[in-house]
């Protein structure tokens, strides 16, 4: 899951060379539950931050979705405490 920690020095590498790989050239999907606006402050510095988020916003297609987990309707568990 993208965005439970801050990035460290070598996942802020890492992420940058896959997304400058990307960039113009081929597609990405990338899924978060954590809002694109505060992606910037994950990253953890700041310069990293504004050169990975310009690659990813450049042409992106940004959706956010809102509601709850469909986890819980499809789990046996839920199902079973509600008696459903």
């Amino acid at each position: 899951d993208w965005g439970l920690e801050i990035l460290n020095k070598d996942q802020r590498g890492d992420m940058l060379e896959v997304f400058e790989d990307r960039h113009n050239r081929k597609s990405l999907v990338i899924t978060s539950q954590i809002p694109f606006e505060n992606w910037h402050s994950l990253i953890g510095e700041a310069t990293h931050a504004d050169a990975i988020l310009d690659r990813v916003a450049h042409n992106a297609h940004i959706i956010n979705l809102e509601g709850g987990t469909m986890r819980k309707k499809t789990s046996k568990i839920s199902k079973n405490i509600s008696g459903s």
